[in-house]
């Protein structure tokens, strides 16, 4: 049989804390039953919610803490504040120490990145962490990075999100050699920073046998999929996710609208809801859920503050995923190739 992963939760995160992560873990766990979990939190809370999902609670063990990051805490306070004491830290040190294969949080980012940086630490021959998530696009899925963790980077950390996006890319999707686009202003040679266009001509010259680099990719390229990794800095990245969820929330409110604008448009719908039901599941952001640091030496997962327990599963079996296919020793052995070809 084999080995279990064993995921730890920070409990205590996101806008409502236990009463999404708990249940959402449970949701995980119908999925993937070969799942331990170590929950991090006030154990009155947690242990409310295990009440309710047995299956969960004989698959947890809780470790109590009632030190919180708050969501508005900046990521020097929550490191002088909660290291060591809070819910965050603690699942991040779980996986620190081997008692967890994987941590889960829908806390603060800023702090969850310096907390894992600071715990963790990065991977040889990288930086700075990036923030890499699933980006759904009329092909399928694409992963998307960075999305905000740092801001700003050269040629070399473009490359290394190249690389590090490829072996996510290569577990999620099951794919050998992921293609692999710039973000850019244009799809001609010449255009964009100097940094965007040295990082092309390494790619090129590289020619890394674990990706596929394609060249530059517009913005609209994103939704279209035109590449299964799709790297940028974390600038650019946060602005393109903001303006994606917000023109998603926009579309549904318009559609919503439209709906209710006359009879003729309700008995329409009436025939159409199961086409505007499967738009609206493309649409729901809480499907894409699950963000990875990726560059430190360890499998770190972030949710977002505001979901529902079902979007608090997709972060969790992202978790699961990146354990189950050996996400870390797939980017160390893409590193050491990239760091061959460079040299």
């Amino acid at each position: 049989m084999p080995q279990k992963v064993r995921i730890a939760l920070d409990a205590m995160g996101g806008d409502v804390g236990a009463s999404v992560i708990i249940p959402g873990a449970a949701v995980s766990l119908s999925r993937h039953p070969d799942t331990e979990f170590l929950l991090f939190g006030d154990s009155a809370l947690i242990e409310a919610q295990l009440a309710r999902h047995p299956a969960m609670k004989a698959a947890s063990r809780v470790v109590h803490t009632d030190v919180a990051v708050g969501n508005d805490d900046k990521p020097s306070q929550a490191l002088r504040r909660g290291r060591k004491t809070s819910s965050m830290w603690l699942a991040i040190d779980a996986v620190k120490k081997g008692d967890a294969d994987v941590a889960v949080s829908a806390g603060n980012t800023g702090a969850l990145m310096a907390m894992g940086r600071f715990c963790l630490r990065m991977l040889p021959g990288i930086d700075r962490p990036a923030l890499a998530a699933i980006w759904p696009t009329a092909r399928g899925e694409s992963v998307v990075l960075d999305l905000g963790a740092t801001i700003g980077g050269d040629a070399q950390h473009l490359v290394a999100l190249s690389v590090m996006g490829s072996a996510m890319a290569s577990v999620l999707f099951n794919l050998e050699r992921p293609t692999v686009g710039l973000l850019n202003i244009g799809v001609e040679e010449m255009k964009g920073h100097e940094e965007i266009r040295e990082a092309a001509e390494l790619l090129r010259a590289m020619k890394l046998p674990q990706l596929d680099y394609i060249g530059f990719v517009e913005g609209d390229g994103i939704g279209k999929g035109a590449a299964d990794v799709i790297v940028t800095e974390g600038f650019s990245g946060n602005i393109a996710l903001k303006t994606a969820e917000g023109t998603a929330r926009q579309i549904t409110e318009f559609l919503r609208s439209a709906m209710a604008s006359s009879w003729r448009s309700r008995i329409g719908y009436l025939f159409a809801k199961n086409a505007f039901r499967a738009l609206r599941d493309k649409l729901d952001p809480s499907r894409s859920n699950g963000s990875l640091l990726l560059g430190l030496n360890g499998i770190v997962v972030k949710s977002h503050g505001g979901t529902d327990a079902e979007g608090f599963a997709y972060a969790v079996d992202v978790g699961y995923e990146m354990v189950r296919y050996d996400l870390l020793t797939k980017i160390n052995q893409m590193l050491h190739r990239e760091q061959e070809a460079v040299s």
